[in-house]
């Protein structure tokens, strides 16, 4: 991440307009925003996204909550140990996304990703009984390549001062939904298990994208963007991570054709995990498919940036960071911190 910041600040020294294409910095949404823009007859892109997530401490039912009230929670999935045994500290995710897009005609941008994907997690244990003392602590990690997509963006209607696109996506897990990992036990032994859901790359499932995007010049120099986006299962194995509905609505300042700057809300709403794998049956929050989903509300601050680092057309760099404002998330889940995303883009 240090060295796409360095980078940033390198580049960013020599901005300018692209003459060939007339492409400003306000003409795509926050980075964060996915699928906000459609193409010409016979333009590409490719894109490369990195985005970096932290969440530290926990909430239960969108309320603080502390690891000795942790400890006093029943274990819903056994009936040894009586209560949670393990707890998580902190976990980091970090995505790579690879992205291209291509337009057959005016109407009909075609796209598709591909998605890796890194986690670590930092987690206590503690003695089952009694005193319930502290036993230490351990690390659980997994990475690989998540997902690929295929899509069409769909122009609806485009004037002067507004445009309207829908999306149709088809998204596919990659990753196998069983990956280990060694863990301390509340017995005080090293052994491998099976990771719970939320440590598991993918989740074997097939899920169906659709979304709407409206985009309008409401002042000189200001844009002001909606969009709403669900994804739905459509085919899984035994389990698979909860459907989700986002509403992202965003707001951007056109300081020249090269900088823009952009503030984003994004409402969250997830289901819990639906099914389950018996064989994930650890004495942590993360083991029970319930503590999984919620509703969430995000806001971003973010710019777009045109500048020159290859010959030719414009290359775009965009930033984003987000932060939550409210977490009403199910059940016991760690609380989400912050989210920074960077990418590059470039019409070809």
């Amino acid at each position: 991440m240090r060295f796409l910041i360095v980078c940033f600040l390198v580049f960013s020294t020599e901005v300018f307009s692209d003459s060939k294409t007339n492409s400003s910095a306000i003409d795509h949404a926050p980075i964060g925003v996915m699928a906000d823009h459609f193409h010409n007859k016979g333009e590409s892109m490719i894109s490369l996204r990195y985005s970096s997530m932290k969440m530290d401490e926990n909430i239960f039912n969108g309320n603080n909550i502390n690891t000795e009230q942790i400890l006093a929670l029943p274990n819903p999935l056994g009936t040894m140990p009586a209560n949670l045994s393990v707890v998580p500290n902190s976990m980091d995710m970090s995505m790579v996304m690879l992205g291209g897009m291509y337009a057959p005609s005016d109407n009909i941008t075609l796209m598709a990703m591909g998605m890796f994907m890194d986690k670590d997690m930092s987690l206590s244990s503690y003695k089952p009984m009694m005193g319930r003392d502290f036993l230490g602590k351990f690390t659980t990690s997994s990475s690989d390549l998540s997902d690929i997509a295929f899509g069409a963006l769909f122009k609806l209607k485009e004037t002067d001062s507004s445009r309207w696109h829908a999306e149709v996506t088809l998204q596919k897990s990659l990753e196998k939904n069983e990956l280990k990992d060694e863990v301390l036990t509340p017995m005080g032994m090293n052994m491998e298990m099976i990771l719970p859901y939320g440590m598991q790359i993918g989740d074997d499932a097939t899920r169906l994208v659709l979304g709407l995007t409206n985009v309008r010049n409401v002042y000189d120099k200001w844009i002001i963007g909606n969009q709403l986006r669900g994804k739905f299962v459509i085919s899984d194995k035994d389990w698979s991570f909860g459907d989700v509905i986002e509403l992202n609505s965003w707001i951007q300042y056109e300081i020249n054709s090269s900088l823009s700057l952009s503030s984003r809300i994004k409402f969250i709403d997830q289901d819990s995990i639906a099914g389950s794998n018996s064989m994930i049956m650890a004495p942590v929050q993360t083991a029970n498919p319930r503590n999984y989903g919620g509703r969430e509300i995000q806001l971003g601050l973010g710019i777009n940036l045109l500048t020159s680092i290859f010959p030719g057309n414009a290359d775009r760099i965009g930033i984003e960071f987000v932060l939550p404002i409210e977490q009403d998330k199910n059940g016991l889940q760690m609380e989400t911190d912050y989210q920074f995303i960077v990418a590059y883009q470039r019409s070809l």
